[in-house]
């Protein structure tokens, strides 16, 4: 790639596979907590891809990504595009109670109001988010991705029923299923209040075979750990959650541990080695390669929609 600079808050996999530099910046903290960004080389008329993901100290992080791109922007770079694997705050986008803020608006404004004439994010909570934007965002799946797992490292899948763990899911799951020519069954869940459900109903039959579970995130698992126990009491024989955003908060390792689950799997969107090593049953998808075409075909100017369903090599 020529004419193009890679700022990296987040990760290398994505440059080393397009075979360019990280550019050189130094992110740090004074001792008031103000976040300070200095790059440490010339952005003027470069095509710059700023990469960091809406995981961890999620408020700082973001701001992080907010300096960077008006750094970028008040030192005359050409265009800058933010790659945000996980958006933050993308499940507050809408008005479901008074007083509640559409926080995910707020961080699409900051955004824009920042500098940056282009986004790339994979599996937003709504695809609707990408409305609330006045620039161009490509929003990647990690459908394929998903596909390819579930063909090379589920050898009984062809015996599986997809399943979604509430309404919202269903037509991410219903698209897996048809594409695997499955059978779909759908659990309809209750909550007392946020991140916690009180009961669970299944629809559908999964009884005599594995159950994949596809939700877009795991968070503190406790959905997850209730739909397997309400799955394998229905008769499935294994249980499989396949999630695009692996949160993993609070006491979530132990909450997978203790489940039945017998694989939580999980993309790269957040980074999870620490979480991956405190439990045996995390499985991860690289999705690397499908940001890395993303950057690569956005600087040459050519389609994204090929990768809405194929997984690149």
């Amino acid at each position: 790639m020529s004419h193009g600079l890679i700022l990296s808050l987040y990760t290398q996999h994505e440059f080393r596979r397009l075979g360019i530099d990280l550019s050189k910046v130094i992110v740090l903290k004074y001792s008031n907590q103000e976040t300070s960004v200095t790059i440490g080389e010339s952005v003027r008329d470069e095509d710059v891809f700023i990469i960091q993901s809406g995981c961890g100290e999620i408020n700082d992080n973001l701001m992080e990504l907010l300096i960077m791109i008006n750094a970028c922007k008040t030192a005359s770079a050409r265009r800058i595009t933010a790659v945000i694997p996980c958006f933050p705050y993308a499940r507050q986008d809408k008005k479901d109670k008074s007083r509640a803020p559409i926080t995910a608006k707020l961080v699409a404004n900051m955004i824009t109001v920042a500098g940056a004439n282009h986004v790339i994010t994979v599996d937003l909570h709504a695809s609707q988010i990408q409305g609330f934007f006045n620039i161009p965002v490509d929003n990647l799946y990690c459908e394929p991705s998903m596909l390819k797992y579930i063909n090379m490292n589920i050898p009984e899948w062809k015996n599986a029923i997809i399943v979604s763990p509430d309404a919202g899911g269903a037509k991410r799951a219903a698209s897996i299923a048809d594409r695997l020519n499955l059978e779909f069954a759908l659990i309809h869940k209750e909550r007392k209040k946020a991140n916690e459900v009180s009961s669970m109903v299944l629809i559908g039959d999964v009884s005599g075979k594995i159950a994949i579970l596809i939700d877009d995130m795991a968070d503190t698992c406790g959905t997850l750990k209730l739909a397997t126990s309400t799955l394998r009491d229905h008769g499935a024989s294994k249980v499989y959650a396949i999630v695009a955003h692996g949160i993993l908060s609070g006491k979530a390792i132990d909450v997978i541990n203790d489940s039945l689950l017998e694989r939580l799997v999980v993309t790269n969107t957040i980074p999870h080695d620490d979480k991956k090593a405190a439990c045996s049953k995390i499985d991860t998808i690289d999705i690397s390669s499908t940001l890395a075409e993303a950057i690569r075909r956005t600087h040459n100017g050519e389609s994204v929609s090929f990768l809405f369903s194929h997984a690149p090599e």
